[in-house]
């Protein structure tokens, strides 16, 4: 009896251990089986959040020159469909029919039907409409010549998040894609820089010489301009007056503005412009006046527009420099930027190009200094 009562123990005991036995292999298992999934889990959750990071890094910033863009845009197939506008602020000012020549030179080298143009005419509420016209009708690139980037804001932003190219053209929007700008005031210090060196040279000895601005204080972004100009003929000539600023860049207001600066101050000498489309009906009102290149009066202005620099190359003539921005190459050069960036995606941020002002002071026309080929 004590033989099988040991022998039941020892049964029991045996099946007891091998029960035990059993339970630490599943529950083995079981963890293994939970580890495995976690891991799964998590590196679907770490791929899902790298795909994610990818998409929303946004690209690398633009630091192509200018000459790499164009390289790249001419190696490459140009869709033939692409649409690209341009609003220009007042296409009766002879820079911004350069900057339109340029543009659509570019279009028809890639290939591309030439781009459509609107003249907002100053009038800032017909831009934006303008502007919201091409959003509307799908453009690919919109270009803008803005006569007040601030009311231009929530339909450029709307050309942006509806994935069109935004550039400007002389005055900034600041949240395009590419802005080919001019630095304001640097360009007024130049203009006033070329007047300058001739009161100086030629009337320096003068007690008062009388000074009319012609400007386009009309547009905001440009008062900077004339307030270069003026500051700078101050700082330069001592004995200079500014006998009257008024806004007229176009030729008929630039007429109208020294016809009744002359009447007012008959001994006016030196006319000096904002741009040469207020500048030229400055020169015609002097010349109409009377006046030629044996006497000491002159005009000045800027932008090297072809009929400004054929008024430099009249005989006997009192227009006596201007300072180019190169209107041409800006249009140009904006236009294969454009087409980049719709081939290729937007910058991650706004890229720059800011004008470099080139005086160009009679005698640097006249001797080949400066070189322009009026047939051209």
């Amino acid at each position: 009896m004590k033989k099988l009562l040991a022998m039941l123990l020892i049964v029991g005991v045996l099946g007891a251990s091998v029960a035990g036995c059993g339970s630490s292999a599943d529950d083995t298992q079981d963890a293994a089986a939970t580890t495995e999934e976690t891991t799964e889990a998590t590196e679907e959750t770490t791929e899902t959040e790298d795909a994610a990071a990818e998409e929303a890094a946004p690209a690398e910033e633009d630091t192509m020159t200018m000459d790499e863009v164009i390289a790249a845009v001419q190696a490459s197939e140009v869709p033939s469909d692409l649409k690209l506008g341009y609003v220009c602020m007042n296409l009766a000012n002879p820079w911004f029919v350069q900057v339109v020549e340029g543009f659509e030179d570019a279009c028809e080298e890639m290939g591309l039907e030439t781009p459509l143009t609107i003249d907002s005419q100053y009038d800032v509420d017909k831009q934006v409409s303008d502007v919201e016209t091409l959003v509307n009708d799908d453009y690919d690139a919109i270009m803008i010549s803005p006569i007040d980037q601030n009311a231009l804001e929530s339909v450029v932003t709307a050309a942006n998040e509806a994935g069109i190219v935004t550039s400007c053209a002389a005055q900034s929007v600041d949240i395009a894609d590419f802005r080919y700008i001019c630095e304001e005031y640097s360009y007024g210090q130049a203009i006033g820089q070329n007047a300058a060196n001739w009161i100086n040279e030629n009337l320096g000895d003068q007690e008062t010489v009388q000074v009319c601005l012609i400007t386009q204080d009309n547009v905001e972004d440009t008062i900077a301009r004339a307030d270069g100009i003026q500051d700078t003929l101050e700082e330069m000539c001592p004995n200079v007056e500014i006998v009257a600023r008024q806004a007229g860049d176009t030729p008929e207001l630039g007429l109208e503005i020294v016809e009744s600066t002359l009447a007012a101050y008959p001994d006016l000498q030196v006319v000096v412009a904002s741009n040469d489309s207020g500048g030229i009906g400055g020169y015609q009102a002097m010349v109409n006046a009377g006046y030629t290149g044996e006497d000491p009066v002159a005009v000045f202005s800027g932008d090297a527009t072809d009929e400004a620099l054929n008024n430099m190359l009249e005989p006997n003539t009192i227009y006596r420099g201007t300072v180019d921005l190169f209107p041409y190459r800006c249009g140009y050069e904006s236009a294969y930027q454009l087409v980049y960036y719709i081939m290729n995606g937007k910058p991650a941020a706004t890229k720059t190009i800011v004008f470099e002002p080139v005086l160009v002071p009679l005698a640097d026309l006249l001797d080949g200094t400066y070189e322009y080929d009026p047939e051209a």
